[in-house]
């Protein structure tokens, strides 16, 4: 790998002119370990992650120059130059008004910022994965897409063989900061998790309402078991709680969803 990594094949600078939609699809991670914390205090990982099929959309006009959003979760979503577009579109060197269709939570350890940030930054025409990372430790891996292994902060993409996943979230109505959930990691002494992501008993530390959910889920998946709807292997990843397998048969997986939660199926996609 070189001094600035792997680029993004295939990317081209759009047209000055018109007027483009893209999508920003989920990042869903499957399993992460925390391997280290480097001397400024960012944490060092070792993850896989995976693109979905669920995306919010945006559209791009060159010839403008603010922010809109829309969408069942853009309330509360910052319109500045805090944004993660706006702070794309500086990165790229660029300027365009850009509006946005949020589909994906925020807060929820989907990656929604980081995957509209890496939109902008494909539509741009900027490929360099680890000058991405500047904007933040996700960026990187959605603007390579698809399925791959992380490493360092995050700015180490190795795309990975894509492989068929069925897959519903359960996305429970909190919202839990992932710099909080590193220092409870570190305060709680660097703990390795029985699972497959080392963050779990610092997220719960964070956010205690969140076993509270995972309980419910379990009980939920047991009843699917029981009627021959069979999913496994719970993955927390922030704070959406996800089952691999759908519940099949009527009412699939909503037949035995949590109240208040935002539950989706979805599946990996490559880009």
């Amino acid at each position: 790998m070189g001094a600035t990594g792997p680029r993004v094949a295939g990317s081209a600078v759009s047209s000055h002119l018109a007027v483009v939609e893209v999508t920003a699809p989920a990042k869903l991670t499957l399993g992460l370990r925390v391997i280290g914390v480097r001397g400024d205090g960012y944490h060092l990982i070792d993850a896989e992650m995976v693109s979905l099929e669920w995306a919010d959309t945006l559209t791009i006009d060159p010839a403008g120059s603010h922010l809109s959003a829309d969408g069942p979760f853009a309330a509360g979503m910052p319109l500045d130059g805090s944004n993660l577009v706006a702070k794309a579109l500086v990165l790229a060197g660029r300027s365009a008004s850009v509006h946005l269709h949020k589909a994906i939570p925020h807060g929820g350890g989907l990656g929604g910022g980081s995957s509209d940030a890496a939109a902008v930054l494909r539509w741009a025409g900027y490929t360099d994965v680890v000058g991405a990372s500047q904007l933040g430790a996700d960026v990187s891996f959605c603007l390579v897409g698809g399925r791959a292994r992380v490493r360092g902060i995050g700015e180490l993409v190795e795309p990975l063989e894509q492989r068929p996943l069925d897959i519903t979230l359960v996305v429970p109505p909190l919202v839990v900061s992932t710099p909080a959930v590193y220092r409870a990691w570190d305060e709680l002494g660097g703990p390795r998790a029985h699972g497959p992501n080392d963050l779990e008993p610092a997220a719960l530390l964070v956010q205690p309402l969140l076993a509270r959910w995972r309980d419910r889920i379990t009980e939920a998946t047991r009843r699917c078991t029981h009627t021959g709807r069979q999913r496994r292997g719970m993955v927390p990843g922030g704070s959406p709680l996800t089952r691999r397998g759908i519940a099949r048969g009527d009412g699939g997986a909503d037949a035995h969803r949590p109240p208040t939660a935002c539950c989706r199926r979805s599946v990996n996609r490559s880009n």
